[in-house]
């Protein structure tokens, strides 16, 4: 008989239950300092790190689904945060662009992001958070070499 599947020791359940937990907090606090949805501010920070690049590219970066990505470009290009222009290979597709504002309130959130970033993993090692670091980049790696529906293995019938 196949063990029982537990929940709270279930590898993807765990990692999404903490990656949940850490948002939900980071959230509270950006909401509350800045009037940053998580949404936004990763664009803001995307745009900081490679300021003029398509909405896709910035989905492709973040792994947030194209309706999020365009409800925060949308939301910071009203507050005069983001800007757009033309793509000069493709006529359909714009560039995003921090505008000055876009620039301060980044300048003013990055250090409050290293300060929690810094709370919350303060009490591990170096090695510690190296070994994290290089483990998330390795199952980024196997769920990306996961096959997909029909491709995925079919359970073995029970006896």
């Amino acid at each position: 008989m196949p063990q029982p599947l537990t929940l709270d020791t279930f590898l993807p359940y765990r990692l999404s239950f903490t990656s949940n937990l850490v948002s939900a907090r980071i959230a509270a606090i950006y909401e509350s300092l800045f009037g940053l949805s998580i949404p936004e501010w990763r664009l803001v920070a995307v745009l900081a790190e490679a300021d003029g690049i398509t909405q896709a590219a910035v989905g492709m970066r973040t792994r947030m689904d194209k309706v999020t990505v365009s409800r925060a470009a949308l939301s910071l290009t009203a507050r005069g945060l983001v800007a757009k222009s033309r793509h000069s290979d493709d006529g359909r597709a714009r560039l995003l662009h921090l505008t000055a504002a876009g620039r301060a309130l980044y300048d003013a959130v990055a250090p409050k992001a290293l300060a929690l970033e810094a709370e919350i993993f303060g009490s591990f090692s170096a090695d510690d958070l190296a070994h994290f670091q290089a483990m998330l980049r390795r199952i980024d790696a196997a769920v990306l070499d996961l096959p997909v529906g029909d491709e995925l293995p079919k359970p073995a019938a029970a006896d």
